[in-house]
């Protein structure tokens, strides 16, 4: 199966009515809004939608003919056009589960192990042999594949553009501040270097980079450049291009396939672990920063790898949502856990459908291949001097404005949520909302990504978590009523969630329309869009403003009478500065690769929140600028907690007592029980409630059906909790690219048991277990810009959240 071959049947993301999108986003605004507010925002919608508003649709219209989706180069441009540093503002990360396996417990062996599974995938890729996404039997756009390996960011003048260097065969390594690569692949892209030569490599750098102190280190740890305003990066990148060896050691760095971060530090608890991955730690010593936080390079996907062997992954996100890079990271954890096998077993199965042929005579390799590792040796002048000084510490400033706070909670996860007839993801959804309004004693606009990759060069569209059904589950759980009403309107605000998620995949949401309206109005009366700002690998990016007819657009405003500097109404409205404040940024991204995943809070009075639903556990990590971040992920947890209370001591007894079955004996009169009373087992599970089945269908429950069919009921129960594991390792590891995180347990995986599985099913193709919901959301992210052109993190391209 070619990676790629799907493209050319999927359809193009669609554009909703102007109609159902101006309700919508009234729909959006009630729960957020007073009553007066809200008037307001009706005026202003009422006379948009008499107005300008159809202009700008036609536009956009005849504008999407001539492309593969309509939201594409505005999407670009809202992220492009972001000027403030990237770090905890766009960039999200990714903490791996710890590698199971004896032989990956060092940090030089961690890195040795992800990096060659990273190489295997990169190869698989470009010989388009990396088995296709799929959700279920729908296939999934793959297009930002291309886009993951040797891409940059590059700060420019008038905004930032991607660029791709698709031949690219080396890698950069950070060690220590210290800059080093080597090449890693040939022209055919089979891998160069065995695992013990590329551990001797590793450790090579390690060594080298040990020698330098902690001065030294200080004033050549040009990767804190990439942390600056974009346009302060612009022009000292300028600077530095005008040195020619600079010049050299940029374009090394830009056209590397990634980053591998080797971090001088252990670190165990998992707060500091997702510092470290997301933006490093500030550590300073008699003045000179010596922590993890310029050991960075920003501009490119990282692979980090700490001391003590636990591995991240931080990325650049323009071009690439977290769903693709969730794929990636899952493969590369997953190949490294049946390198074990391997080890023990050369003959055992791999993943990946080929190999790169084994390299035994080096000399024949090409000549011009470098695989010895060579320190890039930057030309520090003294302007890039203070640059890197006043840097680090704005940087530390940065980082210092910014606080984290995780949670692992065990007690329940998507099992348990399941049987309340909750869809887990619209379940903690709702325990944010819960969690905030304990603590405020209100609701705030409040942004999750649904994922839309099943369109040609689909991202995501914005879901708005409040709704009127939220705000009344709230405000009523912390209320004195019972606890069976409670749960009733927790199930009524979920199956609202989930009706509003469904209907985002699909790309019927409001966020991206208007924002593409928006777009459309800013290019022909504002001009500040820049049409330079795009991904230079994709022809389909070039400058909107040529398709768009702005001598049809002029004529059509003249002939209404509309007022070329006036801001359509619905975009000067309250309501939309309202919609694009996202007070709570989130992102679900449950897979069992990942031990935790986060981003930086969106703005400046907000919160970021990422969180992992797995079988029997909920993680989150939460992030803030100082608003009791850990005050909040407390109350989340008591929140959690008093749910369950609910659950166990008042909705559960009265449920079995209410299943026990009766059967009145006609001579005694006597009354006859189940011997536990718990029918959910024999019923196949109506415990079970999955977000696509919004009701559960009738099903016979005679007495005389129920006790024929005991035995036949449990052996079923027992086949299906079988067929569920046969499922994963049969459908997931021949190809398919995803496993739903619940069918693993949570937690540690027992490596023997996946790799027993792995070989009973004959290892055929590639393995993937990136968890993708039923509800086909996104389980990275991401971006909703100024007014929706978004990502995991709800930035907008000024600064705002969407």
């Amino acid at each position: 199966m070619s990676t790629f071959e799907h493209q050319s049947k999927l359809g193009k993301l669609p554009i909703p009515k102007l109609e159902d999108t101006c309700r919508n986003y009234l729909s959006v605004l009630k729960p957020l809004q007073t009553e007066s507010e809200h008037q307001r925002t009706i005026a202003a919608t009422e006379k948009f939608m008499s107005g300008i508003g159809p202009i700008l649709d036609d536009q956009l219209r005849e504008y999407s003919k001539t492309r593969d989706s309509y939201i594409e180069q505005f999407w670009y441009d809202s992220y492009l056009n972001y000027d403030s540093p990237v770090v905890l503002n766009l960039n999200p990360f990714f903490l791996l589960e710890d590698d199971p396996t004896p032989i990956n417990n060092t940090q030089i062996k961690r890195a040795t192990t992800l990096t060659q599974s990273s190489l295997e995938f990169i190869r698989a890729l470009r010989r388009q042999e990396l088995p296709p996404d799929m959700i279920r039997t729908t296939p999934l756009c793959m297009d930002q594949y291309s886009k993951l390996f040797g891409s940059a960011r590059i700060p420019t003048n008038t905004g930032c553009v991607m660029q791709s260097d698709n031949s690219s065969h080396h890698l950069v390594v950070l060690s220590r501040s210290q800059f080093y690569w080597f090449d890693v692949l040939d022209k055919e892209n089979n891998l160069i270097l065995t695992d013990e030569e590329l551990s001797i490599n590793f450790q090579s750098i390690l060594d080298d980079s040990m020698k330098s102190t902690p001065s030294q280190i200080a004033k050549s740890s040009f990767g804190v450049l990439t942390t600056e305003n974009r346009k302060n990066w612009a022009n000292l990148r300028s600077s530095l291009m005008d040195d020619e060896t600079n010049f050299k050691i940029l374009r090394i760095i830009d056209t590397a396939l990634f980053v591998v971060v080797l971090d001088d530090i252990e670190l165990e608890s998992l707060k500091d672990l997702s510092k470290n991955m997301l933006c490093g730690l500030s550590i300073v010593d008699k003045g000179v920063q010596v922590g993890t936080c310029t050991n960075r390079w920003y501009d490119k996907l990282q692979l980090i790898i700490t001391k003590n062997a636990k591995a991240g992954i931080n990325f650049e996100h323009t071009g690439v949502d977290g769903h693709t890079v969730l794929r990636f990271a899952s493969d590369i954890y997953t190949d490294s856990i049946l390198k074990f096998a391997k080890a023990i077993n050369p003959n055992s199965p791999s993943i990946w459908k080929s190999k790169s042929p084994s390299i035994l005579d080096k000399s024949t390799i090409d000549t011009n291949i470098v695989t010895i590792p060579r320190k890039l040796e930057w030309n520090l002048t003294s302007e890039l001097s203070l640059a890197l000084r006043f840097g680090e510490t704005r940087l530390s400033d940065l980082i210092s404005q910014n606080e984290f706070a995780t949670i692992e909670f065990n007690n329940y996860g998507s099992e348990k949520i399941k049987s309340l007839k909750c869809s887990p993801d619209a379940f903690v959804q709702m325990s944010f909302q819960a969690a905030y309004y304990s603590l405020y004693g209100k609701v705030e606009c409040t942004y999750e990504p649904a994922m839309t990759k099943q369109f040609l060069h689909g991202r995501t569209e914005a879901i708005r978590t409040v709704s009127e059904e939220s705000n009344l589950f709230v405000r009523r759980f912390f209320e004195d009523v019972s606890g069976e009403e409670k749960l009733k309107l927790l199930q009524e605000a979920c199956k609202k969630h989930a009706s509003t998620t469904r209907s985002c995949s699909q790309g019927l949401g409001q966020d991206r329309h208007l924002y593409a309206l928006f777009s459309i109005w800013k290019r022909y009366f504002v001009g500040d869009l820049s049409s330079s700002n795009s991904d230079d690998s994709d022809d389909n990016l070039s400058d909107s403003s040529t398709v768009i007819n702005t001598n049809e657009l002029s004529d059509s405003l003249q002939k209404l009478n509309i007022d070329n500097n006036e801001i359509p109404s619905i975009f000067a409205d309250s309501g939309w500065d309202k919609l694009n404040n996202s007070i709570i940024s989130t992102s679900n991204c449950g897979n069992p690769s990942l031990r935790v995943f986060g981003f930086g809070p969106v703005t400046s009075n907000g919160y970021g929140i990422a969180y992992i639903i797995k079988k029997n556990s909920i993680t989150v990590c939460a992030s803030s600028k100082h608003r009791q971040t850990e005050r909040f992920v407390n109350a989340l947890k008591n929140y959690l907690e008093e749910v369950e209370r609910i659950y166990d001591e008042e909705v559960a007894p009265n449920a079995q007592n209410k299943a026990k079955i009766e059967v009145e004996d006609i001579r005694t009169g006597r009354t006859i029980h189940t011997r536990s009373g718990k029918l959910n087992y024999l019923l196949g599970g109506y415990g079970y409630f999955d977000l696509e089945d919004d009701e559960i269908k009738s099903r016979g429950n005679s007495p005389d059906r129920l006790s024929k069919g005991y035995n036949r009921a449990i052996s079923a129960r027992q086949l299906s909790e079988k067929l569920r594991l046969a499922d994963w390792s049969d459908s997931d590891i021949s190809g398919s690219s995803s496993v739903d995180s619940d069918s693993w347990s949570g937690g540690d995986i027992n490596v023997c048991d996946f790799i027993r599985g792995w070989l009973d099913n004959g290892g055929r193709g590639s393995t993937s277990i990136v968890g993708t919901r039923s509800d086909g959301v996104d389980h990275g992210f991401f971006r909703s810009g100024n007014s929706g052109g978004g990502d995991f993190n709800g930035r907008s391209s000024d600064g705002d959240s969407s």
